[in-house]
């Protein structure tokens, strides 16, 4: 009888994706386009913010504040505004992995701001001088930002051409072939059998066999198969 060998192969639907010709792997680009648009969007927008605070000569640390494209801004404000517009350009030049992160980052950022801030409005603690429209504005760039950074990201199950798709470790094992049909139940039983048999030294000559061949192969399923082959027609 002659039996067909099975190797030990990994298969696995969260494999690495095929780099490309010049080394960088292959994925999905439209994710990192939906990201990158997103981020450059925002970033334009509290850049000018920014940028018409400064052409004003607000004052520093003013909690009064005065109003910029419908909010109110002061120097502080306006600082952090041209500071995060540059920190959201960098990141959507960047990998994908970067600008998604970042965007995470300060989205919720954003949101933490427009908590704090809406607790210290008319207060001496408002050091941004933010007004309701400023924290209406917080709101809504940080859920922005943190959709547009978990867009392809955030997922249980993520396909192989995606940035964020983990490859699977060499040393990890794939997951186990369990019996389905009545032969490979059977199988299983006369396997467990054969292997005590040659634990306890009164294995037969067919087990011995079995079991050497087994002994070639390393997953459960790939040595039932190999088991099974000594039950098929001679080839």
């Amino acid at each position: 009888m002659q039996l067909r060998h099975f190797p030990h192969r990994r298969t696995t639907g969260n494999s690495e994706p095929a780099p490309t010709g010049d080394g960088a792997p292959a994925y999905d680009a439209r994710i990192f386009i939906v990201q990158r648009i997103g981020a450059l969007a925002v970033a334009a927008v509290i850049l000018l913010f920014g940028l018409l605070g400064f052409a004003g000569g607000l004052d520093f640390f003013s909690t009064d504040g005065e109003p910029i494209l419908g909010m109110s801004s002061n120097g502080l404000l306006s600082t952090i505004s041209v500071l995060t517009a540059v920190v959201l350009v960098v990141a959507a030049l960047r990998s994908p992995r970067v600008a998604s992160t970042v965007m995470i980052v300060v989205g919720t950022l954003f949101l933490l701001s427009a908590l704090a801030n809406l607790a210290a409005l008319r207060t001496s603690f408002n050091v941004l001088a933010f007004e309701m429209e400023n924290v209406v504005f917080s709101v809504v760039a940080g859920l922005v930002l943190l959709l547009l950074g978990a867009y392809g990201r955030v997922s249980g199950n993520l396909p192989a051409d995606s940035p964020y798709a983990r490859p699977v470790p060499d040393d990890v094992d794939p997951p186990e072939s369990f019996p389905s049909t009545p032969a490979e139940f059977a199988a299983e039983r006369a396997m467990r059998e054969a292997e005590l048999a040659m634990v306890n030294h009164v294995a037969t000559e067919d087990q011995r066999r079995r079991v050497a061949a087994m002994a070639e192969v390393h997953s459960r399923g790939d040595r039932r198969r190999v088991w099974m082959e000594f039950d098929g027609p001679s080839s």
